[in-house]
């Protein structure tokens, strides 16, 4: 009995091999076992959605009198680098009598290979006895382990159902949306594709909005009242709580606008009695930070190092694929399998081995804690991203790549580290009728924050004088200084903050009820999209970087403009991305999900074809065709210019 393994990438396929029985015979696209098995693998997506056209000649031609495009049987076809890979496999199905699908361990991983049997017409008894194969770390050992855990890949289709779904909405959601707007721009005389997608516009929309709001921001002044209260030689400051009957005069964030009523207070404490009501001092301990999913690490390093999504997962990928030093990197979730406690030495070694700067926290670690990121029940195909056993002989690794692991070692370390404790105190006093509170903070113990280093453990103490005074101690309030203040707009968005945008969507949604049925985890985007879709957004000059911060281009704007509100706010993309996690966790099904897609689209395209031709869009920028460099045969370079291909919508 021969059995196949099929790799999501030639890399994951080598790695298997290393493990399995030789003398290996390398071939062309796979690799032959000593037992007779063989290892092969995809090269990324073997197979895409065909181009309209190929389901009907006539949308060759762009029209907006023939959208909606909606296929009723999908077609794939052979990615023009990967047919020469994809004939190997075929030949190698045929012969063997049990397929093991080695695809990544995530939703995109799963279909990859699945869409692969299924175009091949592998027959359904080898089909249904096929195993999967989780990998999250290259190195040999975390391979055997995994190969002595094959599960049936028949429980794994939901997952590759939810990512069937996912590819086709992005098919006709952009397929349709980009020509639709694209003929509507070429009617106001813009020349340019305007490229609209299921995920990219609502985050276009998020900057657009946010710049908006910056722009037309107008500050208006409002007031804060300090009462000043001697003690031992220093001033306790408590702050002023509006009362209800203040509310009238209080803006929607609560703050007071009518500087006549603070003076009024101000006037009316002076010295005073200060009564003590309440009084309340405790210890409040703060857990470490579970370990990183791949957006947690994409924000902290966009933070730290100022680097873009893109370039880390470039990073992650060398780091996983090219060193083996840490587990799978698009992972979404942030905790780790039982099963892993049981290595936590020696990952704690390689990480003392590889890191100088965690050498001595690692020392310092109490190995013998268990944080809550061990946890069965929150890990199913993939897990945390953490660091594996593997031990660096040498700085074979380059600045950018130490930078990640860096912080992905680090977020381990703390998981054996004890809570961060504080001194918390609050004062609560009674003056003139009003209520004013004294706060402050102190850090005990450090905890694991003594891996962040002083600068970053400063950062979360708040210094306040407050005394340990007892419920009705009496003192007297000298006076009341107020606060002068102005509102201040929102800032504009940064690498990090659009990704925690991404990421906590529900705070962006308009509709109240779909926030109350989005969870945490729920997202605009996928970890694996979320980088390649602000980097379209960039490379397609919808968005620019202005230094750190995030800007709309003036065509970004006008395509923000023009299209219908709902395909511009999160609200339907995040509920679409919520039911793709329902039918990943079989509690939705692919076509009511589709369904619903089909009818919006519909809705869209007769907007579309209907209504007057948007006026933002006949303010769109010239389209400036981009210069390249052209090699000559003397070896000189000459500028040169090309038309632009059109881009898939995503």
């Amino acid at each position: 009995m021969s059995r196949l393994y099929i790799a999501e990438k030639p890399s994951l396929g080598r790695a298997i091999a290393a493990v399995l029985p030789k003398p290996h015979k390398n071939e062309q696209g796979y690799i032959k076992l000593g037992n007779g098995d063989i290892v092969t693998w995809c090269v990324g997506h073997l197979l895409e959605q065909v181009e309209p056209d190929a389901y009907d000649e006539r949308y060759k031609k762009w029209s907006l009198a023939d959208l909606p495009i909606l296929p009723e049987q999908w077609q794939l076809k052979p990615r023009s680098s990967a047919s020469k890979q994809l004939s190997v496999i075929r030949k190698l199905v045929k012969s063997a009598n049990e397929i093991v699908h080695a695809g990544d361990p995530d939703r995109e991983g799963q279909l990859l290979v699945d869409e692969v049997i299924d175009y091949l017409k592998v027959p359904q008894t080898k089909k249904r006895s096929a195993k999967r194969l989780l990998i999250s770390d290259l190195n040999p050992p975390a391979v055997k382990r995994a190969l002595n855990q094959l599960r049936d890949n028949s429980e794994f289709v939901p997952l590759s159902v939810s990512a069937l779904a996912r590819s086709r909405a992005d098919w006709v959601y952009g397929m349709n949306m980009s020509r639709a707007y694209t003929l509507l721009g070429k009617q106001a005389g813009y020349n340019g594709v305007l490229s609209v997608g299921r995920v990219q516009t609502p985050v276009l929309g998020l900057v657009v909005r946010r710049d908006d709001e910056i722009a037309n921001f107008v500050p208006k002044a409002y007031f804060e009242l300090d009462a000043l209260i001697p003690y031992e030689g220093a001033d306790i400051k408590a702050r002023w709580q509006p009362s209800e009957a203040c509310q009238p005069y209080q803006d929607e964030e609560g703050r007071v606008i009518l500087r006549s009523l603070v003076e009024n207070v101000q006037r009316r404490i002076a010295n005073q009695p200060a009564e003590v009501v309440e009084s309340d001092r405790k210890i409040s301990k703060q857990s470490a930070p579970l370990p990183y999913s791949l957006s947690a690490l994409q924000i902290d390093a966009a933070k730290r190092f100022q680097m873009s999504a893109a370039d880390v997962l470039a990073v992650c990928q060398s780091l996983y694929e090219k060193h083996k030093l840490i587990t799978y990197p698009r992972s979404d979730c942030r905790y780790l399998p039982l099963d892993h406690y049981q290595q936590r030495q020696s990952v704690m070694d390689a990480i003392a081995n590889n890191s100088s700067e965690l050498s001595s926290g690692v020392h310092q670690a109490d190995m013998s804690l268990k944080s809550k990121a061990w946890n069965d029940k929150k890990v199913d195909a993939h897990h945390a991203i953490i660091p594996t056993p593997k031990q660096l002989k040498s700085a074979q690794i380059s600045g950018r790549e130490a930078q990640i692991y860096g912080l992905i070692a680090r977020q381990y370390v703390m998981q054996f580290y004890p809570a961060a404790e504080y001194n918390d105190a609050k004062l609560v006093f009674e003056i003139g009728g009003g209520r004013f509170i004294a706060k402050g903070r102190s850090l005990k113990n450090p905890g694991w924050k003594a891996l962040l280093g002083k600068a970053q453990q400063d950062d979360e103490v708040i210094d306040a004088l407050v005394p340990p005074l007892t419920k009705g101690t009496v003192l007297t309030c000298r006076e009341g200084v107020i606060l002068d203040k102005m509102t201040e707009p929102p800032r504009h968005f940064t690498e990090a903050t659009l990704l925690q945008a991404m990421t906590g969507i529900a705070r962006f949604v308009a509709d109240k009820s779909l926030k109350k049925i989005l969870r945490d985890t729920d997202g605009l985007g996928t970890e694996a999209t979320r980088a390649g879709i602000l980097d379209t957004l960039f490379k397609r000059q919808l968005l620019s970087r202005q230094g750190k911060t995030i800007r709309a281009t003036e065509a970004g704007r006008g395509l923000i403009y023009a299209l219908p509100e709902l395909a511009v706010y999160p609200d339907m993309t995040a509920h679409w991305e919520h039911q793709l996690q329902d039918i990943a966790e079989k509690r939705g099904a692919y076509q009511p999900f589709m369904a619903a897609l089909t009818t919006q689209i519909g809705e869209f395209m007769h907007t579309a074809q209907h209504d007057a031709v948007p006026a933002s869009l006949y303010s769109l920028p010239e389209v400036k065709r981009p210069a390249f460099k052209k090699r000559n045969r003397k070896g000189t370079t000459k500028a040169s210019t090309r038309g632009k291909s059109k881009p898939k919508a995503k």
